[in-house]
């Protein structure tokens, strides 16, 4: 039997020293279970909570210097070159890849789920022709819960598997009916007899007035971001959901808390932000002085989408969106675009200047993933709701771990005071 590892936490006011157990995960870190630390009166304090494990969980996991990223054990980089986006999601949410009849079946229940409730339509005409799809998102989404709230105990393992069913199916039938009300054009009801990533392509750029197909190699892109962006451990959205979660409230609603804070320009923004950066570059004649302005530390200006604050090696990601973005410009002609030019040309630099190859500020999977998603003439607008499609599955998986979890507590984090000590009211006469 392994010897238990103890910390102890000395103090040198009088306070007794206190021992606090060394837990050690399958990979990665040792972590010091504080709890104990709560029998002092005193609490830690940790900003952004950069050293704290909120959870644990057995789903995804980073090695940010090595650059590495596992969903349930399997790289990133398998799983995007050998397989399909629906595969991946059955293995975020069983733990396990599905066998060739469990794929088929999930297959099935998810496109029998595709449809959203015909009154919900009517929820987008509450909503501005303009309005960012992202603000509708928050809003239909968790509108879910008005229309299925036949599945939302979340104490009962079947309920909750409906509910990530019906949003895994849902989430992009709602997106792409986000972008054909802020166009103008009709809704496309979903046509089943196509894929998972194809259908979404044909509910986005389809009208009724023409034949739809979509090009495989588009579809192929488009799944390898999915896949990509399915799940990254204990990020800000994921967190949000966790946290929203844990109160118990319901998959739909926390999944909206998801959305909202992915729609943050510091997390789901990013590859938006890649774009507004080229744009602002304006020619390839002008990156040598915006690099220099990158460089000068008393400039405001950042290079966007490149190093990221878990990785401090190449982002496993990038690498494979790297790839997919040249097959992508390529098939679609576009290597000289005006554009693309001064992407590629930004990666060259990145990738041969010292300051950047000092400070490991590799260009990242937004970098690419926003190049690929402009080739494929997604508008800016619906760069985030393409993230959070691709996303919907590690919430609703760590959610559903989240609930099954015999540790859950609801989440109230601590806070450092700082405010003014006790004072007495005064009547406004005798204020100064």
């Amino acid at each position: 039997m392994e010897k238990k590892r103890i910390a102890t936490l000395s103090f040198n006011d009088g306070t007794p020293q206190i021992e606090l157990p060394i837990m050690s995960g399958t990979l990665g870190p040792d972590v010091i279970d504080i709890r104990n630390l709560a029998k002092t009166g005193m609490f830690t304090y940790d900003p952004g909570f950069l050293s704290t494990a909120s959870c644990s969980s057995s789903i995804t996991y980073i090695d940010g210097d090595a650059g590495h990223l596992y969903y349930r054990g399997y790289p990133i980089e398998q799983l995007a070159e050998k397989s399909s986006y629906l595969e991946v999601c059955y293995l975020l949410l069983n733990g396990e890849l599905p066998s060739e009849a469990d794929s088929e079946k999930f297959e099935r229940e998810i496109k029998r789920r595709t449809m959203v409730h015909d009154q919900l339509m009517s929820f987008y005409k509450g909503f501005r022709r303009d309005a960012h799809p992202m603000a509708v998102m928050v809003g239909v989404v968790g509108a879910l819960s008005a229309f299925y709230h036949d599945s939302l105990d979340i104490s009962n393992p079947e309920h909750r598997e409906v509910s990530a069913l019906r949003l895994i199916a849902k989430v992009p039938t709602i997106a792409a009916m986000c972008y054909k009300y802020n166009i103008g054009h009709p809704f496309m009801y979903p046509n089943n007899k196509l894929g998972y990533v194809e259908n979404f392509l044909y509910m986005m750029f389809a009208t009724p007035c023409e034949e739809y197909a979509a090009n495989p190699r588009i579809v192929k892109a488009l799944e390898r971001i999915f896949i990509l962006h399915a799940d990254h451990e204990q990020n800000a959205s994921t967190s949000t959901v966790r946290l929203a979660g844990s109160s118990g409230a319901n998959p739909f609603a926390c999944t909206s808390a998801g959305i909202a804070a992915l729609w943050g320009p510091a997390h789901g923004g990013a590859n938006e932000a890649v774009l507004k950066m080229l744009d602002e570059i304006g020619d390839v004649s002008q990156i040598p002085k915006f690099v220099a302005r990158a460089k000068d530390k008393k400039d405001s200006f950042r290079l966007m989408g490149f190093g990221h604050r878990v990785y401090k090696n190449m982002d496993p990601r990038a690498r494979v969106m790297r790839e997919t973005c040249y097959e992508v410009l390529a098939e679609l002609g576009l290597q000289n675009d005006k554009l693309f030019e001064m992407a590629m040309e930004l990666e060259r630099v990145a990738l041969q200047d010292e300051y950047f190859i000092e400070r490991k500020l590799y260009p990242n999977v937004d970098f690419y993933s926003g190049i690929v998603l402009k080739a494929l003439n997604v508008p800016l607008n619906m760069f985030t709701v393409i993230f959070a499609i691709a996303r919907t599955i590690g919430w609703i998986s760590q959610w559903n771990e989240m609930i099954s979890d015999t540790e859950r507590k609801i989440g109230r984090p601590r806070q450092l005071y700082r405010g003014p000590v006790k004072r007495d009211y005064r009547p406004s006469r005798e204020r100064e």
